[in-house]
């Protein structure tokens, strides 16, 4: 499909809490280089910074980012800074916290309920913001998110975050989360080939609610932070021929189509990849193709 008129308004709208933003978005982390998290080859620079400023012109208004985005020579939040400020009113910005990585580059424990005002803080600073308009807590595999996402409430309360969501999560996450102060995002793992019942559910409750549901890695597969999969089933191949598309805007498309709440926030270095990942917001499957699709999600479910 041709995509060089295509902008991300093509894939309508949602609103996180009193922000709207179009279900097109882009997520920051290839921003920095290749390798998982950043340990490859550092990115260029100029092309990272030319790759946001085309995300602005095709009508990207919602980048997802972390402090925590760096390699040895980038991070992402500079680049964002440096491409986009001043800020464009229009521009969402979500960063998440929980995850910690030290100044060289390894993982650490995750963050303590008292850290997260530093997490917050260091994204604050790198983007040259005096307030995220969204963060979300990525759980790091404890029991309860209770005392971290009451943290980042209490952060909320004095004006640093506008709103909340939460990553890495169940549904039962959602309820805890709820309990204490309204959640206007939900960032899970899910794809074609990422196939797990509680995020299914989570999916399902998000949508009840009126909650957004924003996947990552929605085209990587099992490449996972590496980048887009390159193992296409033959239903993908099939269905992108009939679109004259490529399988990673079937990907996309297909992550769209399981509801209007659904968001979707590819990231790429690639200023041909973003304009391709923004145009499969114009794409719209048939029924039968979407529920063919579908069939491929939970046989990947099954295998796994």
């Amino acid at each position: 499909m041709t995509s060089q008129t295509i902008t991300a308004d093509a894939a309508g709208t949602w609103t996180l809490g009193d922000l709207t933003v179009n279900r097109i978005g882009f997520g920051a982390m290839r921003l920095t280089g290749s390798g998982a998290f950043h340990h490859g080859t550092p990115s260029d620079r100029d092309r990272s910074i030319a790759v946001l400023r085309k995300a602005r012109e095709l009508g990207v208004d919602h980048i997802d980012t972390a402090a925590f985005y760096f390699s040895s020579l980038r991070s992402a939040n500079e680049i964002i800074n440096s491409a986009l400020a001043p800020y464009p009113d229009d521009l969402v910005i979500v960063a998440k916290v929980g995850p910690f990585r030290n100044y060289a580059g390894e993982w650490g424990t995750s963050a303590r309920p008292e850290d997260l005002r530093g997490h917050v803080e260091e994204n604050l600073r790198q983007l040259g913001r005096d307030h995220l308009d969204v963060v979300n807590l990525r759980r790091m595999g404890q029991d309860s998110i209770s005392e971290h996402f009451g943290a980042l409430a209490e952060l909320r309360d004095k004006g640093l975050i506008r709103h909340l969501g939460i990553s890495n999560v169940t549904s039962h996450h959602l309820a805890e989360a709820q309990a204490i102060a309204p959640v206007v995002c939900v960032q899970n793992r899910f794809g074609l080939d990422h196939h797990a019942p509680a995020t299914d559910d989570l999916l399902r409750v998000c949508g009840e609610q009126g909650i957004a549901f924003v996947p990552f890695f929605a085209i990587a597969g099992d490449a996972g932070a590496e980048g887009a999969t390159t193992d296409h089933d033959d239903a993908v191949l099939s269905v992108a021929r009939a679109h004259d598309a490529t399988p990673a805007q079937v990907r996309l498309a297909w992550t769209l189509a399981q509801g209007p709440h659904v968001l979707a926030i590819p990231g790429t270095g690639n200023p041909d990849h973003l304009a391709e990942n923004v145009a499969a917001g114009a794409l719209r499957l048939t029924e039968d193709e979407v529920a063919t699709l579908n069939a491929l999600h939970r046989k990947a479910g099954a295998a796994a």
